[in-house]
């Protein structure tokens, strides 16, 4: 079966920029950890890129992902939203069959 590596948006990408991740030399790390309600937790930081990380860039901004969350993150989508309870980035994961109500955990 094919996978697909995920896909990052022009508004993330945005944030980024706006942030100065890439003038700081640092990118986001998108990486997927046991725990949570659900199984699985998300992990989004600024960090440096590793030796084994996927790397997706654009325009000097990069998101990483470890080689280890790579299957659970194939054919994902990363955003950036910002709503009235707040901003931050956004994982829609087509591979969880479901997830807390707070985004930040789900299971397979």
């Amino acid at each position: 079966m094919l996978t697909l590596p995920p896909k990052v948006t022009p508004r993330a990408y945005e944030r980024l920029a706006e942030i100065g991740a890439g003038a700081q030399g640092k990118a986001l790390r998108v990486a997927v950890e046991g725990g949570g309600c659900s199984g699985f937790q998300y992990q989004i930081d600024l960090d440096d890129v590793s030796d084994d990380d996927l790397i997706l860039e654009e325009q000097g901004e990069r998101v990483v992902i470890d080689s280890v969350s790579l299957p659970f993150l194939a054919d994902a989508v990363i955003d950036f939203t910002e709503e009235l309870i707040g901003a931050r980035f956004t994982i829609e994961n087509p591979n969880a069959s479901s997830s807390c109500g707070c985004g930040t955990s789900f299971a397979m």
